[in-house]
């Protein structure tokens, strides 16, 4: 391994420094106290030039072994990042020019017993603007980001993150660097560089085979015979093969039948089944006498993309099934956790993932943007059952595809397929984000009459390309061109949609600033809903850490600074507006604080309504759509502390949408709805058996804590994995009947019960706006908090009903129970999860209680 510390410079010399690889320039700097916090406050700004200057990593090392004893001797760089020129010796290997392939030199005539190793960098910066420059036939869109970004142009020039030149959440830090491992190899005769198995059930034969993909390299002239040997114990299963390696690379798949008699338990999902894997050891015996054993896990699950007619309305289907079961996609999607990638570790993703699972998702789209995660994530995501829609690393831009380029992309696509492929937890490659709808709304303004060149690109890219290696290397997953698409119709149109937003067909995305997120008549009633969102603040807690005094105002030029998104800040006001009063203390950072608190009971809010809107359309048709079968909101994480769509800060603090995520992505759901004047409650399963349940309705005035009335409508059957109406009434004669309620004056929570503790979520239906809110009482709330073993309790009192009472512990890390709830009872118990050792002193010390009668 050449993991460890190097010498890292910069183009004139003038700076100096030991970088550690796996690592970047920006890491280097600020871990020898070089620079700041690159979060910190403008910081992102005032380092520009780290990017632009060309950075050189270099080493000695000497050789752990006999040179003369080995046939072939490489040098492997599992990612570097970018544009970089090896040399060895003096000696230049090679170039590399893509951050998402792995580059291997041969060294074999290269090395000595003592090596200087040096990786010459380009920035990405120059680079990418000098390709965009020697593109002379025709522009490639866009050529800059929006100013509100502050970041790089022609990020589509290079295979490089693209939203490390910047995005409408995200900095600009176009790094440099070593940033995965980096290795010397030596071996004789054969060498195992992919291993990698796919399932497949056999419907005919009614049994599972497992295909082993096992690629090579081979030294010699001749090729190598020989034995390999699959083991599975614990499914009674062992087979041997003769194989024969030829010269070079090359690859040989084995196909495994599994033992009929053995019971084999498929992988599920989180929220439907187990996430059963089996041990298995795979060994080669070469007539060479060298052997080699591998030890991997086996996954056994189906995944099919339904798109079939739909009685009662046009267009297609479009929804997942897992072992023939159609499923339900809850869940978000993923961007990079850290503009610098040597920082993301096992617990960071470990923390983001498992607070994913534990707010009911079991699904999450890798963001086209990005990066294709580290091996880690996706282990993750298979131990958790977090299903993967992986899109590849293009994201709202064109392409070029000369011959260089799309080479490169080739490579790319090949080694993470490959790489990746064994994951159950990935279950679609998607092409690309949201380039179909680019080139089909016309973003980047294209005359029509130059249209037919961009179109030619997109399927030379996406489909002659990308695809081909996809259907080529992977056969056991579906494959979509882009989101949002329509699919099949998408492919039928020469892979170019006219409406690539057709709720009829595929995916949509949908955002919407300007109307009132409570109205649900305003969002889509689409297939599958795989890009929604509104943003918030993170919470003080978070913003302290980067920020200074004379930044804690929602109107100063850091709050302006870090809202990357146009008119972002303006839009949160204009949706708290329509329903809640804004913050007036002459208080400024009071004032600052119930501003966040506001923008995040909106986020929280907004997101719950449509994505109960998605959950409960997934049974009916109304005027052709409906059938939904997928809600990821946008966004799961945040790549620094701004104010931006996700449910977690950076860091891993829970947002009150997060904690809403739990209740309106939960297994068992009443869900209201109001049309015209009619209450409409839903019950929303995703269990896989019927039950007869308990509908409970409680109707609270403002003012007061015992119920104005409450009703219980019994042996309500709730259908397995589906959405019914299970009550219906007007909402005049509910008030009626619960006397003394007006709209303004009351509010209606309810629940679902059954036997055996079943038991949904509570959920609340409001009347009218809280601005209007008629009885609202200051409340005093306290809170005592106990220690039991490792977590503690938060015992709530309250004197009057209390809306979204949020609970926060500044940068204590973990997280509660439940929190941003309507508190409508004296006393509640809520539980803390801690995620390092804390105290009840510094939880005492450290909790602010905020419910919306504190904001003043």
């Amino acid at each position: 391994s050449l993991r460890g510390s190097w010498r890292l410079g910069n183009g004139n010399g003038s700076v100096v420094l030991r970088g550690e690889v796996p690592g970047c320039v920006h890491t280097a700097l600020h871990r020898r106290g070089l620079i700041q916090d690159p979060y910190y406050r403008f910081n992102d700004v005032m380092y520009r030039w780290i990017s632009l200057d060309n950075w050189t990593y270099s080493r000695t090392f000497k050789t752990p072994f006999d040179v003369r004893k080995w046939q072939k001797v490489n040098l492997v760089f599992e990612g570097v990042d970018t544009v970089a020129q090896i040399l060895m010796n003096n000696i230049t290997l090679g170039r590399t020019d893509n951050m998402f392939n792995r580059y291997s030199f041969d060294i074999t005539s290269v090395i000595k017993e003592v090596n200087f190793v040096e990786v010459r960098f380009l920035s990405a910066i120059s680079y990418a603007a000098e390709q965009s420059r020697c593109h002379k036939a025709y522009s490639i869109p866009p050529a800059c980001p929006p100013p509100v970004q502050k970041g790089e142009c022609h990020a589509n020039f290079i295979r490089k993150e693209q939203c490390s030149f910047s995005w409408d959440w995200g900095p600009s830090f176009p790094t440099q660097g070593i940033w995965k491992d980096v290795r010397i190899e030596a071996y004789n005769h054969y060498h195992l560089i992919y291993f990698s198995l796919t399932s497949f059930f056999v419907k005919s034969a009614w049994q599972w085979t497992l295909e082993i993909e096992s690629i090579f390299d081979v030294v010699g002239a001749e090729p190598i015979a020989g034995l390999a040997t699959v083991n599975i114990p614990k499914l009674q299963t062992q087979q041997t093969f003769s194989v024969k390696l030829q010269p070079g690379e090359g690859s040989i798949v084995l196909l495994v039948n599994i033992n009929k008699s053995a019971t084999v338990e498929a992988w599920w999902p989180n929220g439907h089944g187990k996430q059963t894997g089996y041990n298995m050891t795979t060994t080669f015996i070469m007539e060479s006498g060298h052997q080699i054993e591998k030890f991997s896990k086996a996954y056994f699950r189906t995944v099919e993309l339904v798109q079939e007619p739909i009685p009662g309305s046009p267009g297609l289907s479009f929804y997942f099934r897992i072992n023939g079961r159609p499923i339900f996609i809850k869940g978000s999607n993923w961007i990079p956790a850290d503009s610098f990638q040597d920082r993301v570790t096992y617990d960071t993703l470990w923390l983001l993932l498992k607070s994913a699972a534990d707010a009911n998702m079991n699904a999450l789209r890798v963001w086209g943007g990005g990066v294709y995660e580290q091996d880690e994530f996706y282990d993750i995501c298979d131990e958790l059952g977090i299903m993967i829609w992986q899109d590849f690393m293009f994201a709202c831009a064109l392409y070029p595809t000369d011959q260089n380029y799309l080479e490169s992309v080739r490579a790319e696509v090949t080694h993470q397929v490959r790489r990746l492929k064994a994951h159950p937890s990935i279950i679609l490659w998607s092409g690309n984000n949201e380039n179909e709808a680019a080139i089909a709304s016309n973003w980047f303004s294209i005359p029509y009459a130059d249209r037919e060149v961009y179109i030619k690109d997109y399927v030379m890219l996406y489909v002659k390309n990308i695809r081909e290696i996809v259907l080529t290397e992977d056969k056991s997953r579906p494959f979509i061109a882009s989101s949002p698409t329509n699919g099949l119709e998408s492919v039928k149109e020469g892979w170019l949609s006219q409406n690539p937003y057709d709720t009829h067909y595929g995916d949509t995305h949908f955002y919407d600033y300007s109307n009132d997120c409570w109205n649900w008549t305003v969002y889509p009633k689409t297939r599958f809903a795989s890009e929604y969102g509104f943003q918030s603040w993170p919470s003080f807690s978070t913003i302290e850490k980067v920020s200074s005094t004379e930044d804690w105002s929602y109107t100063s030029n850091f709050s302006l600074h870090r809202q990357h998104h146009e008119n972002g800040n303006d839009q949160m006001l204009q949706q708290i507006g329509h329903h809640f009063k804004l913050p007036q203390s002459t208080d400024p950072i009071k004032k600052f604080k119930d501003m966040i608190y506001l923008t995040q009971v909106m986020q929280a809010q907004c997101i719950k309504t449509e994505t109960e809107f998605y959950r409960f359309s997934q049974s009916e048709i109304i005027k052709g759509e409906g059938h939904t079968m997928g809600a990821l909101y946008w966004q799961l994480n945040d790549i620094w502390q701004a104010p931006s769509w996700a449910s977690l800060e950076y860091g891993g603090k829970w947002k009150l949408l997060h904690y809403f995520a739990q209740n309106f992505f939960a297994p068992l759901l009443p869900v209201a709805y109001e049309d015209k004047g009619v209450l409409y409650i839903y019950s929303v399963s995703d269990l896989h058996v019927d039950h007869k349940l308990t509908l409970r309705v409680v109707v609270h005035a403002w003012s007061s804590l015992e119920p104005v009335c409450t009703f219980a409508k019994d042996g309500v059957t709730v259908k397995a994995q589906s959405a019914v109406p299970i009550y219906k009434e007007s909402i005049n004669d509910l008030l009626e009947r619960c006397r003394n309620c007006t709209r303004k004056s009351c509010v209606i929570t309810f629940c679902l019960v059954g036997e055996g503790g079943l038991q949904s979520p509570t959920n609340h239906h409001f009347l009218s706006s809280l601005k209007d809110a008629v009885g609202l009482e200051k409340t005093h709330l306290n809170a005592s908090v106990f220690q039991r073993d490792d977590i503690y309790a938060f015992v709530l009192q309250t004197t009057a009903i209390a809306p979204f009472v949020s609970l926060d512990v500044g940068s204590i890390k973990g997280r509660f129970s439940d929190n941003g709830f309507l508190m409508t009872q004296k006393k509640k118990v809520v539980v803390f999860y801690p995620w390092e050792p804390t105290s009840v002193e510094e939880l005492e010390k450290s909790l602010t209680l905020t419910s919306l009668v504190d904001v003043v």
